[in-house]
């Protein structure tokens, strides 16, 4: 059976004055079931205040826009308040409770992408929130939540129905935890000031996300990369070695994107712009060319530490193997061998556009 690997875009499930909540469904985009991964974005008002949750898959968030405040409570341990901007990523281990809130005038975006083998339902995020409408305290009795935090009837009652609002809230005059800079370390990176790891003059530029720069991402078992390929430059065709999925997020640009699998059919082939998901399976190639106005992208790899191999260029799979063998492969001469074999020299893995 084949599977529809097109781009979509979120839909929004829940909201009011203080944000919405968008997520994919796996319903419209199938490899979220198949690769057991779970999508959804947050945006937030000003003064919008996402109420205290957990959920049932291990994520790594990424702010895709403005800046914002991020609480978080690992097991057992006391509360983080984090200053966010964008272009950090934050690794949210299993257990792991956050809210959210934003004080500033811009709205501020995060996206989530995670890991829900263990999820109650393959291809989606179940969040249990601590308060609201749905929240965990109206599932108990009163009696329940009296004896276990040992309070009086009345001010059960005022804890369980005084917030009526779902998930999302405007607080306007809250006097909310202030952010402290020195909870960031180890919490999480900026991918938009890290160092790189691939810098590619006309090309592109990579920061790569893994337990070396982010040690907790070990604990959520996910990797993840920040790419950047400037105007009408291409991305070499390659896949992951290491058996990972690649779920990606195009931040901003546009492209196009060619994806090609078993007995070398082409899968997909379309054109990819801000706000697309998508999803490329188990060794399958991968290649993009940006538009004039370039392109970046977010993704995820299901391995906190990927590998992958490229096909062209100097570092690519073609170039390691013997003349010969290449000869007897594409059923050429030696001149059209050589010849393929002298074009793509560096060690690039971006391509910048021809002259």
């Amino acid at each position: 059976m084949e599977i529809d690997l097109s781009p979509k875009l979120a839909k929004k499930v829940y909201g009011g004055d203080g944000g919405s909540y968008f997520a994919w469904s796996p319903s419209e985009l199938p490899m979220l079931r198949e690769g057991n991964i779970g999508a959804a974005k947050l945006a937030l008002e000003k003064n919008g205040f996402a109420l205290p949750k957990y959920s049932d898959s291990a994520q790594v968030a990424y702010v895709l826009q403005g800046t914002g405040v991020v609480g978080i409570v690992l097991p057992e341990k006391e509360e983080k308040v984090l200053p966010v901007k964008k272009g950090d990523a934050i690794a949210l281990p299993f257990g792991v409770v956050t809210w959210w809130y934003n004080k500033e005038d811009t709205e501020f975006v995060v996206l989530f992408l995670g890991d829900t083998s263990k999820a109650h339902k393959r291809g989606e995020f179940t969040d249990f929130y601590l308060n609201g409408s749905n929240g965990i305290f109206t599932g108990f009795s009163t009696e329940f939540v009296g004896r276990a935090w040992d309070l009086e009837e009345d001010v059960v009652k005022t804890l369980v129905s005084k917030q009526s609002a779902k998930g999302i809230v405007k607080v306007s005059g809250a006097n909310l935890p202030e952010p402290k800079k020195e909870h960031r370390d180890g919490m999480t990176l900026n991918c938009e000031e890290a160092p790189l790891d691939v810098d590619i003059k006309n090309g592109g530029r990579v920061v790569v996300l893994n337990t070396k720069n982010l040690p907790l991402v070990g604990e959520v078992g996910l990797g993840a990369d920040l790419v950047r390929l400037d105007g009408s430059a291409m991305c070499s065709p390659g896949f992951s070695c290491d058996s990972a999925l690649q779920v990606t997020y195009i931040v901003r640009g546009s492209g196009r994107v060619q994806v090609v699998g078993v007995d070398g059919k082409r899968v997909l082939e379309t054109t990819i712009k801000a706000g697309n998901l998508f999803i490329v399976p188990r060794f399958f190639v991968v290649s993009k060319i940006a538009d004039p106005e370039g392109l970046e992208w977010f993704s995820i790899i299901t391995t906190p530490n990927p590998i992958f191999t490229h096909l062209a260029g100097s570092i690519g799979v073609w170039k390691a193997l013997s003349p010969q063998v290449l000869e007897a492969a594409f059923n050429v001469d030696s001149a059209t061998e050589k010849l393929f074999r002298s074009k793509r020299t560096s060690d690039a893995i971006f391509f910048p556009p021809p002259n």
